[in-house]
């Protein structure tokens, strides 16, 4: 073989090496995915199909229900029920978001009075009460009610407290007269950035730590490490002497 056909043959080789290589790599590139959380394969680092591990959402295997602590019914008159619930996440660096609930109303005789639906959302490590006022109930007046939320569609995702911005409370006090009896207090803002319509739950309980008393009021405005008011008031006596009060701004997740 002279020296110019073995050049050919050289040339030839490189060429034929060049056009495997780029059929090579467009065929791994048509053929082959990169992993993510949401290919409906078990890869990377996950514990399960498209969860655990890197992955945002949490395994059935890692989550842990939420807890109702207890529901309470409240007659305020004229027809109408305020229900007030409080619910614990377990989970101490998970969340969920619209969590679906449903309360149910019984009268005398477990008589069904009234069904409610809605939903709210679960911070990680957190107890939220749930408070929904002006319920229809008739002139039924032994009233009970019972919140359940469809665990098996709730999404749990990694999210850790300290992502999180929400008010600090202080200083609650309870003044008024017993008949309209009112309740303050002063929530501060941490943060540099102001925080608006800020929703806050008031839970009253008596000396043997039942609840006799709820309310809820919207904050418009906390500036930047400033603070506000949170005022509840009520039209009628409390039934029994309070001798705890709970107040807790909601916390809206990103």
């Amino acid at each position: 073989m002279d020296w110019a056909t073995r050049r050919r043959f050289i040339i030839l080789l490189i060429i034929g090496a060049i056009m495997v290589a780029f059929f090579a790599t467009v065929l791994i590139a048509t053929f082959s995915k990169t992993p993510t959380c949401s290919d409906g394969i078990q890869n990377q680092d996950e514990t399960g199909v498209d969860c655990g591990g890197s992955c945002r959402y949490l395994c059935i295997a890692e989550q842990q229900p939420p807890t109702v602590l207890f529901t309470k019914a409240i007659g305020n008159g004229l027809g109408r029920t305020d229900v007030v619930a409080s619910i614990e996440n377990k989970n101490a660096a998970a969340a969920a978001k619209n969590v679906p609930y449903r309360i149910t109303l019984y009268g005398t005789g477990q008589f069904l009075i009234q069904e409610v639906t809605g939903s709210f959302d679960l911070p990680p490590g957190a107890t939220v009460p749930l408070y929904i006022p002006n319920i229809s109930s008739g002139k039924q007046t032994d009233i009970k009610a019972f919140l359940t939320i469809a665990t098996s569609s709730l999404q749990w995702f990694s999210l850790s407290p300290s992502a999180l911005r929400a008010p600090l409370v202080s200083n609650t006090t309870q003044g008024g007269i017993s008949n309209t009896p009112r309740i303050e207090a002063i929530l501060t803002n941490p943060t540099i950035i102001p925080f608006t319509d800020v929703r806050v739950v008031v839970v009253v309980r008596d000396t043997h730590g039942d609840v006799i008393a709820a309310s809820e009021t919207i904050v418009p405005s906390i500036p930047a490490q400033g603070q506000a008011n949170a005022t509840f008031t009520w039209n009628s006596a409390f039934p029994s002497a309070p001798a705890a009060i709970e107040v807790t701004p909601i916390v809206s997740l990103p």
